[in-house]
């Protein structure tokens, strides 16, 4: 079985797509070739700056032989019936057979279709892949109209085995497949034959090229690790920039050198977004510090000079970057000193959105939540709405100006300039977060109170203009505001009806003051949605948070997740699995008694009129269960009051194994509905069980 090696040598891939494209080639050419027929072990696509690879390993040599009967019309069916069936396989009437079948005769054709070689399956297979590559962005050039990210130069296309290798003879656009490929740009020009992927890869390595991304990555961050740690430095992890870098070069060499002193002031969130962004540098630290003292690039080449003259060049460059950053950084303290309200005056005329008004109206309305939402996490009012006031203000300096990645974080350290308490300045950088499933929740009242405040605004305010999220579609991050919500006040046990604030909300907004009620539900509901998603994560089943929905307060979300969790937890045991089926048994049968009836079954059971010792041991158990379910419930412990439930379990089964509920006697019957009420009853004080599912 032979291997396939395929290289679409071009110019600079875009670092960006490689990672995409790489998994584009391998699906689009393997479905391609499974399709037609061919099978294969093991495949794996590779990139560098300037290639794309796959190799596919054990592949069929052949595709197999098909014979497909297919069933045509009957012999006295019309002849244009007959015609297109024949123009459908390719036969003529001749060739068909006439079969019996059922009433009739009916015409069969039977289509072999020899099997291929896969050389000839790869040139289909190939050619349509590089025709219809999904890039996100592609070009012409020259006369030809092939499209491809950057010119394409040269196609290897090679099957090899024991016997020897083959090149697959294919063309696109005047690109004739072959078995060459060419190393590094500056160190190894020229063009070389390969014969196999390993011979490939070998190859290329003496030709100066590494053809793994991951190992690239490696390679940078070891060599660069252990360059820091030789002089007591450390690089800031940046796996994002890592990743990037990895893509822009196909034999790394990484490069330490030293920032002037002119900019070792600079805020060291400043140093590592000038240099990331502007240089793709890595920031290099002093652990003892803080500072970032130094910078490592990587260069696509090795030098005579070991790098001095590259590193001298980007010494000059970034210096060149730094002043700016440093000018911003200077004119921004001299504002911050002075109170900033030139920055909060500046934001009265930033339009938040056409319907919802300026940044300054938001600040006022998001002020003054936190300040309501101040005493249920632990927050000073006064300094609750301080922050809110002052949390945007970074938004007018030049920094984030230039760096918007950094609003926040400046915030911060503007806000202590202005002399600030503490709290309110770490709100400022706080009060965006948790942007993302794996950010931080803040835990400092002051910064909870306005993060809730800041997404809650956000999200009333778009309820009140009815741009709420459809579809895949969602322009204002309202999800992820609702999941921020959500982690906020779990992260931190909050305790509050989340109703209340909403209401609050959308009050501060004309649009619906007139039916801020059901905007309040609705809003809810988005949000218990959300919650919906994020407890899946945790294995939480969605008709368990349905249960517990239709519980009252289920607008706290850190009680009804409580309860959720707990319900889950005893849904996994056996005996509480068993228990709900015991409930749902007795719920059934009392709700259809209901029904018939046209009475509720609700109170006056008695165990006088037990009969037997499992009615009577029924009776017992749920007095014994009420006694311990109340006190637990009066204290929120779910896990013990499901517990208690729990013990229900046996008395239950026993119960419905020996007593048949509706009895030919009334006075047993009404006894015996009216104790399934109770069973109901002393069930659902947890939850609506009655919504689970099975």
């Amino acid at each position: 079985m032979p291997d396939l090696l395929i290289e679409l040598f071009s110019e600079e891939i875009p670092a960006r797509m490689q990672g995409r494209a790489r998994d584009d080639l391998k699906k689009l050419v393997t479905d391609g070739l499974v399709e037609a027929g061919l099978t294969y072990a093991s495949a794996g696509a590779f990139s560098t700056p300037r290639r794309l690879a796959l190799t596919v390993q054990g592949l069929s040599a052949h595709s197999p032989a098909l014979k497909e009967e297919r069933k045509g019309p009957r012999t006295d069916a019309p002849e244009a019936a007959l015609a297109g069936f024949l123009r459908s396989t390719g036969l003529t009437k001749e060739q068909l057979e006439i079969r019996d079948d059922k009433k009739a005769q009916v015409y069969f054709a039977v289509v072999e279709k020899p099997g291929r070689p896969a050389a000839a399956i790869v040139a289909e297979v190939l050619e349509k892949t590089i025709r219809t590559f999904p890039w996100p962005k592609s070009m012409r050039w020259g006369s030809g109209s092939l499209r491809w990210v950057r010119p394409l130069h040269s196609i290897l296309c090679i099957l090899s085995d024991e016997a020897g290798t083959e090149v697959v003879e294919m063309e696109v656009d005047g690109l004739h497949a072959g078995a060459t490929t060419e190393g590094h740009r500056f160190m190894a020009p020229g063009r070389f034959a390969v014969s196999s992927f390993d011979d490939y890869a070998a190859k290329l390595r003496a030709a100066k090229v590494m053809l793994d991304a991951t190992e690239r990555a490696d390679h940078i961050w070891n060599h660069a690790t252990q360059t820091a740690f030789a002089q007591r430095l450390e690089i800031v992890p940046d796996a994002g920039l890592l990743t990037e870098v990895a893509g822009l070069v196909e034999w790394p060499v990484p490069l330490m050198g030293p920032i002037a002193d002119d900019f070792l002031h600079l805020p060291p969130e400043v140093l590592q977004t000038s240099m990331r962004e502007h240089q793709k540098f890595f920031s290099v630290k002093n652990p003892k510090t803080g500072r970032i003292e130094k910078f490592l690039t990587v260069a696509n080449t090795e030098t005579a000079d070991h790098g001095a003259t590259i590193l001298a060049g980007n010494g000059k460059v970034l210096a060149a970057r730094l002043s700016d950053a440093r000018f911003f950084w200077d004119n921004d303290l001299r504002e911050a000193k002075s109170g900033m309200a030139k920055w909060a005056e500046g934001l009265r005329s930033v339009t938040f959105h056409n319907k919802l008004g300026s940044q300054a109206d938001r600040i006022d309305r998001i002020a003054a939540l936190a300040r309501d939402l101040a005493p249920v996490v632990d927050a000073a009012p006064d300094q609750a709405e301080r922050a809110a006031r002052i949390a945007k203000l970074d938004l007018r300096s030049a920094m984030v100006g230039e760096f918007p990645e950094l609003q926040g974080t400046m915030g911060r350290y503007y806000a202590l300039e202005a002399g600030e308490d503490a709290a309110v300045a770490d709100a400022a950088r706080d009060h965006y977060s948790p942007l993302g499933p794996s950010d931080d929740v803040p835990t400092a009242p002051v910064s909870v109170a306005v993060a809730l405040a800041d997404k809650l605004d956000t999200l009333a305010g778009f309820w009140a203009i009815d741009e709420k999220p459809t579809g895949s579609k969602d322009p204002f991050a309202l999800r992820r505001a609702a999941l921020g919500v959500i982690r906020l006040v779990l992260g931190n046990g909050a305790r509050f009806g989340l109703g209340t604030v909403i209401e609050a909300g959308l009050r501060n907004f004309e649009e619906t003051k007139r039916f801020y009620k059901v905007a309040e539900l609705d809003l809810l509901a988005f949000i218990h949605d959300r919650l919906k998603v994020f407890l899946r994560d945790e294995g939480i089943r969605h008709d368990i948070i349905d249960a517990c929905l239709a519980m009252p307060g289920n607008d706290d979300l850190t009680l009804l997740v409580k309860r959720a969790r707990d319900l889950s937890a005893m849904l996994a045991t056996e005996d509480g699995a068993n228990l709900i089926q015991g409930f749902k048994r007795a719920n059934n049968i009392l709700t259809q008694a209901e029904a018939k009836d046209g009475v509720e079954y609700s109170y006056g059971a008695d165990p006088k009129f037990a009969e037997g010792p499992e009615e009577a041991a029924l009776f017992a158990a749920l007095d014994a269960a009420e006694a311990q379910i109340a006190p637990a419930m009066q204290a929120e412990d779910f896990a013990a009051a499901m517990a208690a439930m729990a013990t229900l379990r046996a008395p239950v089964d026993a119960f419905f194994t020996a007593v048949q509920v509706n009895s030919d006697n009334q006075i047993l019957r009404r006894n015996r509905l009216n104790l399934l009420s109770r069973i109901r009853t002393t069930c659902g004080q947890v939850a609506d069980l009655s919504r689970l599912d099975g």
